[in-house]
């Protein structure tokens, strides 16, 4: 009999892959396989040839893309020299997960399935196209999927002898144990994120603590929507970036939504942990601290303002002393019970926190060493930089929407990323903040004479602002940009610093602000109208054209 090891390989972005590959490694825990779950990236892709049994989960971003995590992976997996055998002794299924409104529904999965099949691999399943547009979500397709896919391994690498499935009654083992420390050895939290001489290019696994210089309200008072231009000083961190760049930041969760954490599961914020793996080769969380505080684990790491998923409520459903708690936990996280789950969670946005309120009893008993297979972590939010490095060195700038809005609720619903910028004043003290920049998807022409049409409404002009000003100051003058918003006076950014690039020459500016008159007038009217223009520079200036929403 061979030997019963599985390996579990995911690309996610969002966290939906990662936790769809969570539950398969519980599931296979359950069926005594040694199991291993590794975002794509982590692993080490040399070992692919030794492996026999490999479920690859894997989700597509933007136009067919594959996520961030699995970008390295996927190079190496496509290059031409690998010979077509190298994967023949792998027993492999692929999991996609996408959403059938976009026109490469699927594409990296399909793709995937279809190059190991070419190197030798033999698929034991047809490969499983999650929809996020179906109902009751990718679930509906990845449920019966798992079914027969471990009907099909079983059938292959059988039990041994004597050993049953661990029955889903049964609560498995956490993935860490906490190990508390005496309260002597304690050390400040404030010391985790001091700028420190940087090692490499800051990156998610070694973010830039960046100190914030302004922070700055650019819509008026009056105006329903709160926008800020906020700069951060970069200067010494190793960073460059040029116009269409990403800048990711880590957010952390505001003090109150951790105390009443802390107090809901009756924590003590200052105790001081160690984690073990409770399994050897299980790595620990890259970004937390060793020793931590609980305090910390709660800010900086778990995302407690997250809507929960399903494996939330299957999980907490074992730690339920409430039966009436504990029926409706295992409602929500069964086949039959995810348009009530839908309804309870996902329409009205509900945050985990708000969920743990709902489940008092079932809340207070959960284990501390739980929580990091409960709730995942807070994922880096992407925003697009609004300044070029040859008009501000050493800076970055970012055009933040602080997003508010209202559900069935009482309490309104809030961006945790935007709202944590916002209330940060650099008046007030050094204020730092953890960031890193990625590569855009857009990219400006290098030649200066090809003009370039931007279609930027809203904080979609954000990359447009840096892409405008680095061709200003290569004294580039194809600038054409259409600009929206709702009025004139109350929320058209940047509207001194674009009349001033009109008034020299550099900018054609087209404007439409939808509520300064009785018909709304958008965009698309102000391209309409000028068509012409438009056509001229794309036919015979054969000129790019960018949109950003």
């Amino acid at each position: 009999m061979s030997e019963r090891r599985l390996l579990v390989l995911f690309g996610s972005q969002t966290g939906t892959a990662q936790d769809t590959a969570e539950r398969i490694g519980r599931e296979a825990k359950r069926r005594h396989f040694q199991c291993r779950v590794e975002a794509l990236d982590s692993y080490d892709v040399a070992n692919l040839i030794n492996e026999l049994l490999v479920v690859f989960v894997c989700a597509t971003t933007g136009q067919g893309d594959p996520p961030d995590n699995m970008k390295m992976f996927w190079r190496f997996l496509f290059r031409k020299n690998l010979p077509p055998a190298s994967l023949c002794q792998m027993d492999y299924a692929v999991l996609g997960l996408g959403d059938s409104s976009y026109p490469k529904f699927n594409f990296v999965a399909k793709k995937l399935h279809k190059r190991v099949l070419q190197l030798g691999g033999n698929p034991l399943l047809p490969v499983a196209l999650g929809d996020d547009q179906h109902d009751l979500g990718p679930d509906a397709v990845v449920d019966p999927w798992l079914l027969a896919l471990w009907d099909k391994i079983l059938t292959l690498y059988p039990l041994p002898p004597g050993l049953e499935v661990i029955s889903p009654d049964v609560r498995l083992p956490p993935r860490y144990t906490l190990h508390y420390l005496a309260e002597d050895s304690l050390q400040p939290d404030s010391s985790l994120l001091q700028p420190t001489a940087p090692r490499a290019a800051p990156s998610e696994l070694n973010p830039f603590a960046a100190r914030m210089v302004s922070n700055q309200r650019v819509t008026a008072k009056s105006h329903f929507q709160d926008v800020r231009l906020i700069e951060f000083d970069v200067a010494g961190s190793g960073i460059t970036f040029s116009a269409g760049d990403i800048v990711m930041i880590q957010p952390q969760n505001c003090p109150e939504d951790v105390q009443q954490f802390c107090q809901l599961l009756r924590l003590d914020p200052d105790r001081c942990f160690l984690l073990k793996p409770t399994e050897p080769g299980t790595a620990l969380p890259a970004l937390l601290p060793q020793p931590c505080t609980i305090r910390h684990l709660i800010t900086h790491y778990l995302d407690i303002s997250c809507v929960p998923r399903r494996s939330f409520f299957e999980l907490l459903s074992y730690f339920s002393t409430n039966n009436l708690e504990r029926e409706k936990l295992q409602e929500f996280s069964s086949a039959q019970g995810q348009e009530e789950l839908y309804s309870y969670c996902n329409r009205p946005r509900r945050t985990t926190l708000e969920a743990l309120w709902d489940f008092p009893h079932t809340t207070s008993a959960i284990p501390p060493e739980y929580l990091l297979d409960l709730i995942p972590r807070i994922r880096p939010r992407a925003f697009s930089i609004a300044s070029s490095m040859v008009a501000h060195p050493g800076r970055i700038q970012i055009l933040v929407a602080v997003v508010q809005y209202k559900t069935r609720l009482s309490k309104p619903r809030r961006g945790l990323c935007s709202t944590w910028l916002a209330s940060l004043n650099p008046e007030q003290g050094d204020v730092r903040v953890p960031l890193w920049v990625k590569k855009g998807g857009m990219k400006f022409p290098a030649d200066p004479d090809t003009p370039v049409i931007m279609i930027g409404p809203g904080t979609g002009v954000a990359p447009f602002r840096a892409a405008i000003q680095e061709r200003v100051a290569q004294g580039q003058k194809g600038n054409c940009l259409f600009f929206g918003c709702r009025q004139k006076s109350k929320d058209f950014y940047c509207q001194a610093e674009w009349e001033e690039l009109v008034t020299k020459g550099f900018l054609t500016l087209f404007t439409a602000f939808s509520r300064d008159q009785e018909e709304k007038v958008y965009v698309q009217h102000r391209i309409r109208e000028n068509g012409r223009l438009l056509w001229e520079l794309l036919s015979s200036g054969s000129a790019h054209i960018y949109l950003a929403g």
